[in-house]
């Protein structure tokens, strides 16, 4: 049960804010990953063309493969979604998401690390994922990407390590809250 233990599916109680899941219970269904190569004055983004955020901006990433590690997932999805192979790669945060059904019970929940590259090599290239994007740092396109990009990605543009947990229905983001250190 992704969201902490309780009824089953269909007699739960309606999930509308943040302390209705058990956060110390909660187990993610998907675990998943994002990367940004931060250059001085720009940030690489794509434009999704498939799958969960189709049409929205954000870094590349995707699900971890059974067996491997966040990092390694990383790499593989930038290599895969840009035909490119970050390098200086660090883990800058995590996320957790919860999303919720109309009727208020639990959706899907994702838990991603993201990461940052300090380089690549080889040329962004479109591929049938993604479009690779180049944003100045100072013009990211915040009304194109999750509602929750806008209050974490200045925090890993900044350098500043972050952790957050978020409750959306479908593009809506309903609450959100910032773990300390």
């Amino acid at each position: 049960m992704p969201w902490g233990p309780g009824p089953p599916r269909g007699t739960a109680q309606p999930v509308r804010t943040l302390d209705d899941v058990d956060w110390a219970a909660w187990v993610p269904q998907q675990v998943a990953t994002l990367l940004f190569v931060v250059e001085s004055e720009r940030i690489l983004l794509i434009r999704k063309k498939r799958g969960l955020g189709a049409g929205k901006v954000n870094g590349p990433g995707g699900r971890l493969d059974p067996g491997e590690t966040p990092l390694a997932a990383a790499v593989r999805e930038t290599e895969e979604e840009l035909c490119i192979r970050p390098t200086g790669v660090t883990e800058v945060g995590t996320l957790s998401f919860q999303f919720v059904e109309p009727d208020g019970a639990p959706g899907l929940s994702i838990h991603v690390h993201v990461f940052t590259a300090t380089a690549y090599a080889g040329e962004p290239t479109e591929t049938a994922e993604a479009v690779p994007l180049w944003a100045p740092l100072d013009a990211v396109p915040y009304d194109e990407m999750w509602a929750d990009d806008r209050l974490w990605l200045p925090m890993l543009l900044a350098g500043q390590p972050f952790s957050g947990r978020f409750l959306f229905a479908g593009d809506e983001m309903l609450a959100h809250a910032f773990d300390a250190g």
